[in-house]
């Protein structure tokens, strides 16, 4: 009887198997060899398609990068724009929080994230922005979503009544992680509206001022 084909290894299949082994163990538990004994392979038959390590996790980040929708760039102005990208952003990292370190470190050569950066940056380059200010704002839209998917305020605390009892302003603490969906959400969005609402009044200030007697009246 003939054995049963073994399936086809490709770039593709490296990098969603990395990234099941990433996402169920963290960023430390990934190895060639064990991403070789997932695969059903020999550790050198990864070489034949990455040349190291660094290569495969760049693919890794790459690929979750590439789920972040940037069409919204081509579409809205640039204020509602950030905001449905930044929504996109953060439900990509939250997906698979184990690589957002890695992400964390910028885009490298990464062609998903470069072609993010440049969306971004274009955007708000056409709006009108100085090209500083565009980069600082998204840096720190960046900041911002990385941080928010990075972890879980809500589960930075125990459901142990006791320990907070001697902190008076924290005697509901505890319910906390039992709300971790609503209060992670209410917090990403207040901060986001917090953001998005300074940049248009800075905007309306500096970049597109309302001339004197324009206005209604």
């Amino acid at each position: 009887m003939p054995r049963p084909r073994q399936a086809l290894l490709n770039r593709d299949r490296i990098v969603e198997t990395a990234l099941v082994l990433i996402d169920a163990d963290g960023l430390g538990a990934l190895s060639t060899r064990r991403l070789a004994a997932a695969l059903g392979v020999q550790g050198p038959s990864l070489y034949n398609h990455f040349a190291t390590k660094d290569e495969i996790l760049d693919a890794v980040a790459d690929s979750v990068t590439g789920t972040v929708d940037v069409s919204v760039f081509d579409r809205y102005d640039w204020v509602e724009a950030l905001r449905r990208w930044a929504r996109s952003y953060r439900a990509a990292l939250a997906a698979h929080p184990n690589i957002v370190p890695y992400l964390a470190q910028g885009p490298g050569r990464r062609p998903a994230a470069l072609a993010m950066a440049d969306a971004v940056y274009g955007a708000l380059v056409r709006a009108g922005w100085p090209p500083a200010r565009a980069t600082h704002i998204g840096a720190a839209l960046r900041y911002f979503v990385a941080g928010s998917a990075l972890g879980s305020f809500a589960r930075g605390f125990v459901e142990d009544p006791e320990l907070y009892a001697a902190h008076p302003h924290l005697t509901q603490a505890h319910r906390l992680r039992g709300h971790q969906r609503s209060v992670d959400e209410g917090a990403f969005t207040l901060g986001l509206d917090a953001l998005l609402h300074g940049l248009a009044d800075e905007y309306a200030r500096t970049v597109a001022p309302v001339e004197r007697g324009s206005g209604p009246g």
